[in-house]
């Protein structure tokens, strides 16, 4: 179990496009928006777990047209997301001319719940990549013999807390920070920065094999 631990902690941390999409929303919205969109990975997280407690995911993985046609979404999706970003930060620039004091007080009011959520349900339920780790590395940690859904369930949900636990840390710390991080040159910056992460997982995920 610590092995697993330790394994799932790398992965959680290395660099994502959920965790670009936490930076964005928390500095637009601040620690709700990015707590929001965290869940939303959570539930995405879900999908994959039951998919491959199915044996949905191994499917999926087995037949390349089905792989390519959840790759090609996912990277749409991210290309789409990446370029929003970037408009966005044009729109952050205009913003701050306008408003000297931009950026002093605190992050706007967020209504878009809803978005939020569905940004991170997507980011994770549209990656194949998510589908390919529990199909390929979890495994690993299930036992040779008798019934294996018990402890790839458990599995799955110690994933799933490690995950809650590592980025509500992470959001808290970018709203934390937010007072820096909003200025409107600053908060661009950032933008800019994650506009072109997003768009470069999606290459990424577009060159990705099963």
């Amino acid at each position: 179990m610590l092995t697993f631990v330790a394994a799932c902690l790398v992965l959680i941390v290395i660099p994502g496009p959920d965790q670009a999409l936490m930076t964005r929303n928390a500095l637009a919205g601040g620690r709700r928006a990015g707590l929001l969109t965290m869940i939303g990975g959570v539930l995405g997280l879900s999908v994959h777990v039951s998919a491959a407690s199915l044996g949905v995911s191994a499917l999926l993985l087995a037949s390349a047209t089905a792989f390519t046609v959840l790759k090609v979404v996912g990277a749409t999706y991210l290309v789409w997301m990446g370029i929003a970003t970037l408009r966005g930060s044009r729109r952050t620039v205009r913003e701050g001319a306008r408003d000297d004091t931009a950026g002093d007080g605190e992050a706007p009011p967020v209504d878009e719940g809803g978005r939020m959520l569905r940004q991170g349900f997507l980011s994770n339920a549209l990656n194949p990549k998510v589908a390919l780790f529990f199909v390929t590395f979890l495994p690993q940690f299930l036992p040779s013999r008798g019934s294996v859904l018990p402890r790839a369930l458990l599995l799955s949900l110690v994933f799933a807390v490690l995950y809650l636990l590592w980025f509500t840390l992470y959001v808290s710390s970018v709203d934390r920070l937010g007072r820096v991080l909003r200025r409107p040159r600053v908060r661009a910056r950032i933008e800019q920065v994650t506009g072109v992460l997003l768009i470069g997982f999606a290459v990424r995920l577009a060159f990705e094999s099963p």
